[in-house]
């Protein structure tokens, strides 16, 4: 028998593990019970069929990707709406399968176990030839981003369905939620006349592709840029999405109840709690200044016949990995240059939003937006291609008379350079030099960096950093130069200033910037 095409779709009990440790036989059969008896005549009520029981995880599969995608968002609603306590994540995709014996076997089988593998519990993500073969129209969606499967070469493009009571604000929005930035525009409503550079428009109520839509977009102040606008929809036709996406502007997929209470649920105070039942504030000793990690170094290429070219993958927090899951951007560096590529929605470069799988090349000055941060480029010499400064962390405060070390395992009190393990972001050169350090786990962040790298110490108004390493550089970036200073005998810096140190980037912060 040939192979035919089919939507594969795969559901799993999250948690289940957890569960059976906590349950006796019984419990552990209520458990499976529940979950088949959520599963399976839904599967059958949209035309699919269980093709076999895995314990905590059924195979389905379907003739019509549509079917498959009503199917799984029928299922999340009826876990929500029930009191069992499940969650079930479902991953699919849609492709050629062959049927053997009642089974079924192929690449579409395959992928869709790896993108349940990555599905959040609750949630329904599909990939590339469900969405090719969907009624986009009848689906609520949204692009999850490019990602890694394990055992399926290069990346993938997986997607999320949006059940009726779910709502996923980007990182944009949350972030203009905690800096009160966010403006919200009902249908009927006045548009706003001002409208802060780095706030967020949420237009809600609107029908897409309407003449009021069309007439609230109009009236928008002229300084507003499209990646600062987005509209709330359920359901979309592709012509709308396809026109609305390509402007620049962004979308929340929900219910306007689902959006009203994830907005809510972001604007709530979070409680933080110390380490300990007492907090003793020296007043008389207040920092005289402070220290963070602001950013990312970016080595020339090729770097000592041994690397080619790298990438560096910005995470949702803000962070960059080497290795990074559910990355949001993707930093490449070639002998030609900088580049950036977007592997998620909602990148923006210099106003302008970069489509999933979209590159363009860094250049001095470049403005990036993503994961509710901004960032920009400065083209650097002497050895870097340039840095990218943004994402501020947690700062390190510097007193009067006080020592901070800075490196890969700094002495206490210190500030930590990011554990970047494993080199799968590199690139190597030809030759045995290479072979020789990637057989030796060789990595940017081990090579470029020292445990103990540089120390920062202040004695009275005066900041000061001395280098500690002797193969490893420091280098000192000042405030408004694109020039990098080696730091050889100790230097005297200013707040403003960054330290440079293999792939890292540390800011001199005020000291009002550590409270």
């Amino acid at each position: 028998m040939g192979t035919r095409t089919r939507t594969v779709m795969f559901t799993d009990l999250a948690d289940y593990t957890a569960a059976v440790s906590r349950s006796d036989r019984e419990g552990v059969r209520r458990i499976l019970q529940a979950h088949e008896d959520i599963v399976r005549p839904i599967v059958v009520r949209f035309g699919g069929r269980v093709v076999k029981n895995l314990g905590d995880s059924f195979m389905c599969m379907f003739d019509a990707a549509t079917d498959a995608l009503r199917c799984a968002l029928d299922i999340q609603d009826t876990v929500a709406g029930g009191d069992s306590g499940m969650r079930i994540r479902i991953g699919m995709t849609t492709g050629d399968v062959e049927e053997i014996d009642g089974d079924a076997f192929g690449d579409a089988v395959n992928q869709a176990a790896r993108v349940l593998a990555k599905a959040p519990a609750g949630e329904v993500w599909f990939g590339p030839g469900s969405r090719v073969c969907m009624n986009s129209a009848e689906i609520p969606w949204e692009p999850v981003g490019r990602m890694a499967l394990k055992g399926i070469p290069g990346e993938v493009d997986l997607y999320r369905a949006v059940a009726s009571g779910q709502c996923r604000l980007s990182e944009a929005i949350t972030s203009a939620l905690k800096r009160r930035r966010l403006q919200r525009v009902a249908r009927g409503a006045s548009v706003p006349s001002a409208v802060p550079r780095d706030g967020v428009l949420l237009l809600e109520g609107f029908l897409p592709g309407s003449a009021e839509l069309q007439d609230a977009l109009a009236r928008l102040p002229t300084h507003v840029e499209p990646a600062q606008v987005f509209l709330v929809v359920y359901h979309m036709t592709p012509a709308d999405r396809h026109a609305w996406v390509v402007s620049g502007r962004g979308l929340v997929v929900g219910r306007p109840e689902a959006v009203e209470r994830e907005i809510s649920a972001a604007m709530r105070p979070v409680k933080r709690h110390s380490g300990s039942d007492t907090l003793v504030l020296d007043l008389d000793n207040a920092p005289v200044c402070a220290l963070s990690l602001a950013g990312l170094a970016l080595p020339s290429v090729p770097l000592s016949d041994v690397v080619a070219a790298y990438a560096y993958d910005l995470l949702p927090d803000g962070s960059w990995s080497s290795d990074g899951e559910r990355a949001v951007c993707r930093v490449e560096v070639e002998s030609g240059g900088a580049f950036l590529r977007a592997v998620a929605p909602q990148v923006t470069v210099d106003g302008r939003a970069l489509p999933i799988d979209g590159r363009v090349p860094l250049q001095d000055g470049t403005r990036l937006r993503a994961a509710g941060e901004s960032y920009v480029f400065h083209a650097l010499a002497d050895g870097y291609v340039g840095v990218i400064l943004g994402g501020v962390g947690t700062p390190v405060a510097v007193h009067e008379g006080e020592t901070i070390e800075i490196g890969r395992e700094p002495s206490r009190p210190g500030l930590a350079f990011p554990d970047r393990k494993g080199g799968n972001n590199l690139r190597w050169c030809p030759g045995s030099r290479a072979a020789r350090a990637r057989a030796g786990g060789f990595t940017l962040d081990r090579a470029l960096a020292g445990r103990r790298q540089a120390s920062v110490d202040a004695f009275g108004a005066e900041i000061r950093v001395t280098a500690l390493h002797d193969r490893c550089p420091t280098w000192l970036l000042r405030a408004g130069s694109r020039r990098l200073e080696r730091v050889v005998d100790p230097q005297a810096v200013d707040v403003g200033d960054h330290v440079v140190a293999g792939t890292n980037v540390i800011a001199v912060l005020s000291s009002e910037e550590t409270l």
